[in-house]
C-alpha cells in the first residue's frame, strides 16, 4: 500500500486515497501544463460565475488558524497517513544521505514546515532510531495550529534530544525566534504552501532562505494546476485565480510550474528540479479513477561567491 493521506470533503479531495500499487498507472513527470478538455474549461468558467465575496475572503484569512485548529480537533491524528513515500521521492531525507553530506557522526538539521501531527517527521525519526545512527537529522517541526503541535509533542517518539516542535506563523518573523539564521540543511514543504494566501508566498520563501545554510535545500510537493480537486470545485468556492475555499474554511491553491520556479528564483534559490507529477489510480472493480496532478520540486539556496 502507499500511505499518503485519506479523506475528502464534498467539494475537494485533500490528497490521494490509499490504493494498492498494482492498480496505479506509472507516474508521468512533465513540465508541460495539462491540456484541458472542453468540459474542463466549462467547469472552470462555471466557477467564475459566483466567487467568494471579498468580505468572506478576508474573514477566511483572519480565521485561518482557527479553521486549521478545528480541522485537527475533528480529525485528531486520523486524517493523514504517515508519509513513508517521502524518502522514495526525496533521497536527501535518508539517514545515509545525511551521513554522506556531513560525516558519519554529525547530524544535519531539518525543518518540517506545516508538520501537522508529524506524519512526515516521525517515520523519518523512527527509521533513524532503528538504525541506531548518530548521524541523520535533528528535526524541527512547526505548524500554524497549536492543536497540531500538541499532537506532535504527545507522540511517544517525541524527545527533545531528537526533535523540537513549536507553533508559528511561517508567513511572519516568528520562526526566527526558534531557529538561528543559516542553521538548517533541509526544509520540507509538503502540501503546505497551498494553504497560505498567495500574497504571502514570497514572505514564506524569504523566511526559508534566511534559515537555510548556503547550499541548503527546500523539498517541495503540493497541488498542481488543473488537478482533479481544482476542477471539482463548484461556484461559490473560488476566491481568486487558482485559490479556493474548502467547505471546512481551509483554503487550497493550485501551482503552475513556472510560477513556482519564479517564486524561488526571486528569493535567491536555484531550481534543481520542478515538475508536474501526473498520478492516476485505477480500480475497475471498485469504479475508482483518480487522476491527480502534483507539483514536486527541489530548490537549493545559492552559494554566494566570495
Amino acid at each position: 500500500m502507499i500511505d499518503i493521506c485519506v479523506g475528502h470533503t464534498a467539494h475537494a479531495v485533500y490528497c490521494i486515497w490509499v490504493i494498492n500499487l498494482n492498480e496505479m498507472e506509472p507516474d508521468i513527470i512533465t513540465n508541460r501544463t495539462k491540456d484541458l478538455t472542453a468540459d474542463e474549461k466549462d467547469k472552470l468558467e462555471e466557477q467564475n460565475k459566483r466567487l467568494v465575496p471579498e468580505f468572506k475572503a478576508n474573514k477566511l484569512e483572519i480565521d485561518a488558524q482557527r479553521h486549521w485548529d478545528l480541522f485537527y480537533k475533528r480529525n485528531e491524528t486520523r486524517f493523514f497517513k504517515d508519509r513513508h513515500w517521502t524518502t522514495r521521492e526525496f533521497q536527501e531525507l535518508l539517514a545515509d544521505q545525511a551521513s554522506a553530506a556531513t560525516g558519519p557522526q554529525e547530524k544535519r538539521t531539518l525543518l518540517e514546515v506545516g508538520c501537522g501531527v508529524g506524519n512526515l517527521v516521525f517515520p523519518l525519526l523512527e527509521e533513524q532510531i532503528k538504525e541506531e545512527t548518530n548521524a541523520g537529522f535533528y528535526f524541527y517541526a512547526c505548524d500554524f495550529s497549536p492543536r497540531a503541535v500538541e499532537f506532535v509533542r504527545s507522540n511517544s517518539l517525541y524527545d527533545t534530544k531528537h526533535i523540537t516542535a513549536f507553533q508559528c506563523d511561517i508567513t511572519s518573523e516568528q520562526v526566527h525566534e526558534h531557529i538561528a539564521p543559516e542553521s538548517l540543511d533541509v526544509c520540507t514543504m509538503i502540501f503546505v504552501l497551498s494553504a497560505i494566501h498567495p500574497d504571502k508566498f514570497k514572505a514564506v520563501i524569504a523566511n526559508l532562505a534566511k534559515l537555510l545554510k548556503p547550499g541548503g535545500l527546500v523539498l517541495f510537493r503540493d497541488y498542481g494546476l488543473y488537478d482533479m480537486a481544482q476542477l471539482r470545485f463548484k461556484p461559490g468556492h473560488k476566491i481568486a485565480e487558482n485559490l479556493y475555499m474548502r467547505q471546512d474554511g481551509t483554503r487550497s491553491y493550485y501551482f503552475a510550474e513556472q510560477e513556482l520556479a519564479q517564486l524561488f528564483n526571486d528569493s535567491d534559490f536555484e531550481v534543481i528540479s520542478n515538475n508536474y507529477v501526473h498520478r492516476r489510480t485505477l480500480n475497475l472493480k471498485e469504479g475508482i479513477d483518480v487522476p491527480r496532478i502534483f507539483l514536486q520540486g527541489k530548490f537549493r539556496k545559492r552559494i554566494k561567491s566570495q
